[in-house]
């Protein structure tokens, strides 16, 4: 179930978290459906003579994960997504493995607007990502089935 938490019930300082591993998969998924193709991050040969040495994950697949903590489970569902701020401070390479923590921040109750700081962690502790997100919180209580999500194949093109 994906249960929200309203305007009036959220906390400054209430947080929440997700942990996420990205696979070389998921690069390919995002390169697909965004048309993203730059070489860092789709060919391993030409990425191992770029500043990184490597392949890195997009940035954005690992700051779209910030959406996916706003959607689901801080505020959760009836949550509308206003505005974002982002700094990259380290490239995420695949099998890193991310921790999301989004906090309350700020409340505007006039607006039933709610601010978040972001930071996205490595393994090692290393922020990646930090950022402010902003957004309308519901109003209304909601508790949803979470949806299932479509299998994908991927095939060369």
């Amino acid at each position: 179930m994906l249960t929200n938490r309203t305007f009036d019930e959220l906390q400054i300082g209430e947080s929440a978290t997700l942990l996420r591993t990205f696979a070389q998969r998921d690069i390919e998924l995002f390169a697909a459906v965004s048309g993203d193709v730059n070489p860092a991050h789709v060919d391993p040969e030409y990425a191992k003579t770029d500043i990184f040495h490597g392949v890195v994950v997009h940035g954005m697949l690992g700051a779209a994960l910030i959406s996916t903590v706003l959607g689901t489970k801080l505020p959760g569902p009836g949550t509308i997504y206003l505005d974002q701020t982002l700094q990259f401070r380290h490239p995420v390479r695949i099998g890193d493995d991310l921790t999301v923590t989004l906090t309350v921040s700020e409340k505007i109750p006039s607006h039933n607007r709610v601010n978040f700081a972001c930071r996205v962690v490595n393994q090692d502790g290393k922020e990646v990502i930090t950022g402010m997100a902003t957004v309308l919180a519901p109003v209304e209580k909601l508790s949803l089935p979470r949806p299932a999500i479509p299998e994908v194949e991927l095939r060369a093109g």
